[in-house]
């Protein structure tokens, strides 16, 4: 099971470093958060993963900490935007 969860986070850090190709190609701000928010995602997602994998069960906590900045950044955003 632990061969599953390596290959799915191997997979979802090739998917987030396609993410790349939109910074280079979208150079508006917009892009550059949705860009984040992508890598904020796909982090949280790798960290839950290998958590699963390993004995380092503080993975969850990093990952929930992650998650709750990249929530907090999006609001920030949004606001400056609006503005």
């Amino acid at each position: 099971m632990s061969l599953f969860f390596g290959g799915a986070a191997a997979f979802v850090l090739l998917t987030v470093l396609g993410g790349l190709v939109r910074v280079a190609r979208g150079p508006t701000s917009t892009d550059r958060m949705m860009t984040a928010s992508l890598f904020a995602s796909g982090g949280v997602a790798v960290l839950l993963l290998l958590g699963e994998v390993g004995p380092r069960h503080q993975l969850r906590d990093v990952a929930l900490l992650v998650a709750l900045l990249a929530a907090l950044a999006a609001v920030v955003f949004a606001t400056r935007r609006t503005r």
